[in-house]
């Protein structure tokens, strides 16, 4: 069965640049490149991935599309590009010449204001990116849940994914508000979700498969298995038992599925979402 990995990250590590690999995440404080994740997706049958934008620039987008054209398993790149810039129409119409660009993401949980999403400039770039064709990743926490299912329903149109199911607090086995928020979210039928980064956002040392169930449970019945994806999260997942663990979290789970749903899940829904 075909598999695609939505969701992993490339980088040549640097302390300034990547300040936010901590030193509690030190398993991740070098480069990480297509060399070393090929043989890992070979491993696990997977034969193409997502390479998604780790650092808020457009030499990271172009880093990314130079890797993609060197590695022909990276099939589609989501890069970064500022939404608020006057000339976002301009940049767009540039990088839509690039087949490999596939979206865009901004770090939208690391911005102090939780409703930044929906500021006039920010979204004034969002409308624009249904019409060049490009998708937006959600990266995001439960709290800025209602903030993205406000987001959504002003962009019917627009493709959107939310990253790391929203990362729930798994390791403090916390359900509430996040749960909620999944569900008014997963309303609108524009947004898919990738289940990734759950390891992380566990016990990194302890966490067992009955952990990310009641989790599992809440995006699989919300989305339903059309608008799931997988997503590794490496190299992040390294601090909580590498690839291995990333994708046999879900392994099991996936197994109560028929073929088809299983083939949605592990690579058609990717494929159809960025448009493969």
């Amino acid at each position: 069965m075909l598999k695609i990995d939505s969701h992993q990250h490339f980088w040549l590590y640097h302390p300034v640049k990547d300040a936010w690999i901590t030193d509690d995440l030190k398993a991740i404080q070098q480069d990480f490149l297509p060399a070393d994740l090929s043989p890992i997706l070979e491993q696990h049958g997977i034969g193409g991935c997502i390479a998604v934008q780790a650092d808020q620039s457009e030499k990271e987008t172009e880093f990314l599309v130079e890797l993609a054209r060197q590695h022909s398993f990276i099939k589609g790149v989501v890069g970064w590009v500022d939404l608020q810039s006057e000339d976002i129409e301009e940049q767009l119409a540039r990088y839509n010449r690039q087949p490999i660009i596939k979206g865009f993401r901004h770090i939208l949980q690391g911005e102090p204001d939780d409703r930044f999403m929906l500021g006039d400039q920010f979204q004034r770039g969002i409308s624009l990116l249904h019409k060049y064709n490009f998708t937006y990743d959600i990266l995001i926490k439960p709290q800025h849940l209602p903030y993205a299912t406000e987001l959504a329903g002003t962009f019917p149109q627009q493709r959107f994914v939310v990253d790391h199911m929203a990362k729930p607090l798994i390791k403090d086995q916390i359900l509430d508000n996040w749960e909620q928020g999944i569900k008014d979210l997963a309303v609108h039928p524009n947004v898919y979700c990738k289940v990734s980064g759950l390891v992380t956002e566990a016990d990194w040392h302890r966490h067992q498969p009955e952990d990310f169930k009641p989790y599992l449970n809440v995006v699989f019945e919300a989305f339903g298995i059309e608008r799931l994806m997988f997503g590794s999260d490496w190299p992040v997942c390294n601090v909580a038992g590498g690839y291995d663990a990333a994708i046999n979290t879900i392994r099991g789970y996936i197994g109560q599925f028929d073929k088809a749903g299983q083939e949605k899940f592990w690579a058609g829904n990717a494929t159809a979402f960025y448009r493969l």
